[in-house]
């Protein structure tokens, strides 16, 4: 009797066991790449199917659940988690479904990363008009933060999409476009998934144009001047990066730029440049790593950097290899620390008055772990409701190595709310896609159109079924 007693106490723990498992597992934990906002979710949603992902949203709606979208969650904000929601997974929603290389358009789902594009287009010697530099992101991801690259003659992500399909909460799948649902449209890219489900987007392409590197060193003074008479006066130079010394015997001093110029040949060889894979990562990792520990570091870095930018200077590249850059060597694992980005806009005219005070308030902070600056350019572009190019501007993006505990949060966002009051002095903006530092108040004034964001938000999803932290902590 006791041995049936002993088996009947087993089997009924094994089964409070399992009952438990089955009840965590399905309040699954999610983050996004910061690490620094760890999000109990209801579950977790992923399918290929239009249908399936029709019928996630429709149970949503009907048990009052709240959806957040995410893709690659490179958004450091919150902006694809919601506590006890929903996390749709648009990764598996990836596939390629048109394609017309005589029109240079493509057709893709909105989980496919910009890498499986020019996979496909390569071979028919076409490329991306605008991406980041990295091309590991979602689709869909880009558009909801309505992205820009290095592009110097094509703006940001919204003037590549000819149209894109969106679910809505009522499981309804809507064209827009700049002449389709033209308000929805604009609210939709760089609306951070908060309006629905983009299913997917059809894409205007480009030729894949050979460029020839070339790489100067400057000062900071003059790089204004520079751009306005070097390069945007050039019509052959394409695509165009920078960056500025956070040595410190040089700090926010000392710049280097490339350029991509294109060259005499009318067109690409007759097989394409092939697609370039990361290499020697373990080299920029190494030098990294020493930026993270302390000045003498940050120098080491710095030099590093300015003989990499010489020794390309006269090389051959393909224009989707310059939209391939290395990212790897930035994963980042610690158990303390993370890293996080912030991006800020400055109109051209004011970039030497800008980089002089951000330069006083850097020095002010004292042991802020600022690792590296990136300088872009930004033309003009009001198209979306929540734009971050009100003027032709220069953007920044800044990497910052920090802690995960409450007090580096707290001091990590007074110095980043300080750096954007600069900015908005200077009549710049700053990137939303990033962790909730700023003030509303400051997102009111980088984003003129704010008020009219969110009346939007509560006229096309007036149940507020997609939602994330963003939106709950900057909503009106």
């Amino acid at each position: 009797m006791n041995r049936y007693l002993m088996l009947f106490v087993y089997i009924t723990i094994l089964f409070l066991s399992i009952f438990y498992v089955t009840e965590r597992s399905a309040e699954p934990i999610a983050e996004d790449q910061s690490r620094l906002l760890p999000v109990k979710m209801k579950a977790i949603k992923a399918t290929d199917s239009t249908d399936e992902i029709r019928q996630v949203v429709l149970d949503a709606k009907s048990q009052g659940d709240s959806i957040a979208i995410a893709g690659m969650q490179h958004s450091q904000g919150g902006h694809t988690v919601y506590p006890d929601g929903i996390l749709l997974d648009m990764k598996p929603y990836n596939k390629i479904l048109r394609f017309d290389a005589r029109e240079k358009t493509i057709t893709i789902q909105s989980g496919a990363t910009w890498r499986d594009i020019q996979d496909y287009i390569n071979p028919y010697g076409l490329a991306l008009k605008v991406s980041q530099s990295q091309n590991i992101f979602t689709v869909g991801g880009s558009l909801s933060v309505n992205a820009h690259g290095l592009d110097i003659r094509q703006g940001s992500l919204i003037d590549t999409v000819e149209s894109l399909r969106l679910l809505n909460e009522n499981g309804e799948i809507l064209t827009l476009s700049p002449e389709q649902n033209p308000e929805l449209f604009q609210a939709v890219v760089g609306g951070y998934g908060l309006f629905g489900v983009i299913l997917d987007v059809t894409l205007k392409l480009t030729d894949d144009e050979m460029y020839e590197i070339h790489s100067e060193q400057l000062q900071y003074d003059e790089y204004s001047d520079y751009f306005n008479e070097s390069v945007r006066a050039d019509e052959k130079t394409k695509m165009h990066l920078a960056r500025i010394s956070l040595s410190p015997d040089s700090f926010l001093e000392d710049m280097y730029v490339i350029n991509y110029q294109e060259t005499e040949q009318e067109s690409l060889p007759m097989e394409p440049q092939k697609l370039k894979q990361e290499t020697l990562i373990a080299v920029p990792k190494f030098f990294l790593g020493l930026a993270r520990l302390n000045e003498q570091g940050k120098k080491v870095f710095w030099n590093t950097q300015k003989t990499y930018s010489a020794s390309i200077d006269g090389k051959l590249i393909s224009r989707n290899n310059v939209m391939r850059s290395d990212s790897e060597f930035m994963e980042y694992s610690h158990p303390e620390n993370t890293e996080v980005l912030q991006e800020y806009f400055v109109p051209v005219e004011n970039f030497e008055a800008y980089i002089g005070d951000l330069r006083e308030t850097l020095i002010d902070e004292g042991q802020f772990n600022l690792l590296n600056i990136t300088i872009r350019y930004v033309e003009e572009n009001e198209k979306a409701v929540l734009s971050y190019a009100k003027d032709d501007m220069f953007s920044l993006v800044l990497l910052i190595n920090q802690g995960t505990d409450a007090q580096s949060i707290e001091d990590t966002g007074r110095v980043v709310r300080n750096m954007i009051d600069v900015t908005l002095d200077h009549g710049g903006s700053y990137y939303l896609p990033y962790f909730g530092y700023p003030t509303k108040e400051q997102m009111a004034e980088a984003y003129p159109r704010t008020s009219e964001f969110f009346d939007l938000k509560k006229e096309y999803d007036p149940s507020e079924r997609f939602v994330n932290i963003f939106y709950e902590e900057y909503k009106e």
